[in-house]
């Protein structure tokens, strides 16, 4: 299964911004809320979390780096 982005609606103004940039349609405005719909094309580019004012959306999974020793 894709991870999908995640929209708090309790922070969500609907003010759209995540819609004009998700090049794949994952997102869409219902009742003056952005709401996730099920896509096959999101790769999770992280733009819709970057121009979200209110913080709304976020990442579904931690991105974990270590540092490699040689």
């Amino acid at each position: 299964m894709v991870e999908m982005p995640v929209v708090e609606p309790g922070k969500c103004d609907g003010c759209g911004l995540c819609i004009n940039v998700c090049s794949c349609g994952a997102l869409v405005l219902v009742d003056g809320f952005i709401m996730v719909v099920a896509t096959e094309g999101c790769g999770w580019c992280l733009q819709c979390e970057i121009v979200c004012p209110t913080g709304a959306i976020t990442c579904p999974f931690e991105i974990v780096s270590e540092e490699i020793k040689m």
